[in-house]
């Protein structure tokens, strides 16, 4: 709506602009700024936030407008020739936005190549389109051909879900840049979720055999492919292979998880025994991998006289949380509570530490099924740390667990009054909405602003997905929700793709991925719920 500019000048209208986005109506937001912009010719830092703002909105009108005040106020720059692109993509202008993208690719250097896929990966609302101009420029020779620009291209063809543009760039990696490990577990992870597992398994044990590892977290990379291709003990032997790796606690903790997530009790003892060999000198890392291998072998003792000892520094803090998990795991409840009220007042504990003490207490009291005490601990917690978004997140969680959906949401809602932009909580009040209410468009309206910023969360993807199946468009919901699976087997996601597939009377594949849902989780809520509903 039009609005009158003051006597006053534009400090009204930016002030209410910037109470809109702390209220997380951007639209609003855009607008105010735009009618600040337009009280201030000479200023182009107000254009700019317009344009910011309206980037982040669905008025392309507004951020047409938004841009033209820029660029007539402030030399072009990387950002505005970027929103531009943006604007020539959400606008079906194709050519348009590939000039713009081309001359960002031409001319900016890293920074360009950088903000030309950034634009590409979260500009536009049409990941098919995005990925139809991410063909073009990779056909005219406009995409960069260093290994690191060309993995990122890789990369985001991947997101896209062009796994046939993905191999065209991966053709061209693989001539100019045969060694690079990038671009390996990239390929890696194509053949892997294009169902070529056996392939996968070849590419990586290539890399993890060649001369690609001369760096220890590209080494770690290798080793957590392995555990997302189903082999974690093949993970931890390549750590354990390597001789410089004994003394970096980073991968010797990353080895202990690979081996706990393989229930390789075995090796795991070995682990503990060769650390606890050089526990004498008080090392506050050591100790605390210590602990929290104990706990890997269900050692709980030991597991907290490790955490009791750590001596100071960072580790301290998060031996002091762990050790009323281990009080509570050893039927020691009342002393687990006692020691998290003892930090929760801890006027010289770090703030992060008091608000972990209230989120521990909450999930302990989970634990005992005792709703009434989780829900106290969380009201301590945001009494003392007023409006904390991961205490409002985990209580939102506890109030949808309990069927109170407007409690829930209105949680979520103040989170986002202070980040606008919180993804988490965009897509979980989406996700909630489109779960438990008939809100269908307003929740399609959140997730899909969560998936501008994050493309490739596969939650994020789940979500849409589930939103699109409850507006009856079950074809694309099924694409989506595959598309998630493939990046994260879930037992909620597999039950999603199960749901979809019996109303569209595929029942025997249906069951199928009910089944993989269950032996992945099979007390997952969601599964519990989709098998009610088909009646098995």
């Amino acid at each position: 709506m039009a609005r009158e500019t003051g006597a006053a000048g534009p400090m009204k209208e930016a002030m209410a602009a910037e109470f809109a986005v702390s209220a997380g109506r951007l639209d609003e937001a855009v607008d105010w700024y735009l009618q600040a912009a337009r009280a201030a010719p000479d200023d182009a830092a107000l254009a700019a936030r317009a344009t910011r703002y309206a980037l982040m909105g669905r008025d392309d009108r507004a951020l047409k407008e938004a841009l033209e005040l820029w660029r007539k106020r402030a030399p072009e720059t990387l950002a505005m020739r970027a929103a531009d692109a943006t604007l020539a993509l959400r606008t079906g202008k194709q050519r348009a936005a590939r000039r713009g993208l081309e001359a960002l690719l031409r001319d900016g250097g890293a920074r360009g190549w950088l903000s030309a896929f950034a634009v590409l990966g979260t500009g536009s609302r049409d990941p098919a389109l995005s990925a139809r101009v991410l063909g073009q420029l990779f056909e005219r020779g406009a995409l960069p051909t260093e290994p690191m620009a060309l993995s990122a291209a890789g990369q985001l063809a991947l997101g896209l879900g062009d796994d046939a543009l993905f191999g065209r760039i991966d053709a061209v990696a693989r001539e100019l840049h045969p060694d690079d490990p990038v671009m390996g577990l990239l390929r890696v992870r194509h053949l892997h979720r294009t169902g070529r597992s056996g392939e996968a398994r070849e590419v990586l044990d290539a890399l993890a055999t060649g001369d690609a590892l001369a760096g220890p977290r590209i080494r770690e990379r290798v080793a957590l492919t392995y555990a997302e291709l189903g082999d974690p003990a093949a993970g931890a032997v390549l750590l354990d292979a390597d001789p410089a790796a004994a003394g970096d606690l980073a991968q010797v903790a990353l080895r202990a998880s690979l081996l706990a997530e393989a229930d390789d009790k075995d090796a795991l003892a070995a682990l503990y025994a060769g650390l606890a060999q050089g526990a004498g000198v008080p090392n506050p890392a050591r100790r605390l991998l210590l602990g929290q291998v104990a706990e890997f072998l269900e050692r709980p003792g030991e597991a907290l006289d490790w955490y009791r000892s750590v001596p100071g520094g960072e580790q301290r803090a998060t031996a002091r949380l762990r050790a009323t998990k281990v009080l509570h795991d050893l039927e020691r409840g009342d002393e687990a509570y006692e020691a998290l009220r003892a930090l929760q007042q801890d006027a010289d504990a770090d703030e992060r530490l008091r608000r972990d003490a209230y989120l521990m207490e909450s999930e302990l009291r989970r634990e005992d099924g005792d709703a009434a005490a989780e829900l106290d601990a969380l009201a301590r917690g945001l009494a003392a740390f007023a409006d904390e978004p991961a205490l409002l997140y985990s209580r939102a969680l506890m109030w949808e667990r309990n069927d109170d959906i407007p409690r829930a949401e209105a949680d979520l809602r103040r989170i986002l009054v202070a980040d606008p932009d919180s993804t988490a909580a965009l897509n979980a009040l989406g996700y909630t909405l489109a779960d438990r209410t008939d809100r269908y468009e307003e929740a399609l309206e959140l997730i899909e602003r969560a998936r501008i910023a994050e493309p490739t969360n596969a939650a994020i993807i789940d979500s849409y997905g589930w939103v699109l199946y409850r507006l009856g468009r079950h074809q694309e919901a099924l694409v989506e929700l595959r598309r998630a699976f493939v990046l994260e087997k879930d037992a909620e996601i597999a039950s999603h793709v199960g749901t979809v597939l019996w109303q569209l009377g595929r029942r025997d594949e249906a069951m199928e991925w009910f089944e993989q849902a269950r032996g992945i989780d099979p007390d997952n809520r969601a599964l519990r719920r989709a098998m009610e509903e088909v009646g098995e």
